[in-house]
């Protein structure tokens, strides 16, 4: 099968259906990986059936020499756990494909680009930001500041208690106090992060066991700590 024309209305010859492109990047991608991992197609196999989704050897084997016409994308999860990597590195095989076709009808771009466009890390005017993805990027971040603060707070206040002489006692008590503060203002944005989640008809993402104060005693039961969760 072959594109019909191209978003600027040229006509390219000989180029492969978009969806086809697709799978053929999986496809080939799949069979790098698995070769770099020194499996069979078997041992693929028996793997994706260990995970509790079943591929044949012999699908595997038609994908990967294009004689299967569909790759649902179950598949290509279950096939991504299997090979120890992840679903999106299938899609886009950063380093292995220098450039992808991101829709149909559309050129090639970077491989890098097309897959932060996937991932909504590449700003697209014609697509207006989701709030709830920003929230939880921002989230994440405020999430990871607060827990180095608070790693450095006790490392300095144990540098502190340990000190030769005054003066390395001094500098690690100043230290610490530059990470209290930095502490202070990470769990407040993450408060914040949390309040805009909640805002929006959301649920905020389960928090470590060490950062279990950073939602107040009336917040929702269902924002508690991943460590109360598994009890």
């Amino acid at each position: 099968m072959t594109q019909l024309r191209f978003n600027d209305g040229t006509d390219p010859d000989d180029v492969p259906e978009w969806a086809d492109q697709v799978m053929a990047t999986v496809a080939r991608e799949v069979r790098r990986r698995r070769k770099e991992l020194g499996m069979s197609a078997q041992d693929l196999a028996d793997a994706c059936e260990e995970l509790g989704h079943p591929i044949p050897r012999n699908v595997i084997a038609n994908m990967e020499s294009g004689r299967r016409a569909t790759l649902p994308l179950v598949e290509v999860m279950v096939l991504a756990k299997a090979l120890h990597t992840y679903p999106i590195c299938l899609l886009y095989p950063l380093g292995y494909v220098e450039e992808v076709q991101r829709l149909p009808l559309q050129y090639s771009e970077r491989t890098w680009d097309a897959m932060r466009w996937f991932t909504g890390d590449k700003p697209d005017d014609l697509v207006m930001e989701d709030e709830m993805l920003r929230n939880f990027r921002a989230h994440a971040s405020h999430e990871r500041a607060l827990l180095v603060a608070i790693k450095g707070e006790k490392h300095e206040r144990w540098r502190a208690e340990k000190a030769a002489n005054p003066t390395e006692r001094e500098e690690a008590l100043e230290a610490h106090e530059e990470y209290a503060e930095r502490a202070a203002r990470a769990k407040q944005r993450l408060q914040n992060a949390r309040a805009f989640i909640r805002e929006d008809g959301g649920t905020p993402p389960r928090l470590p066991p060490e950062l279990a104060d950073v939602d107040p005693p009336d917040a929702d039961t269902n924002t508690n700590t991943t460590e109360e969760n598994n009890l």
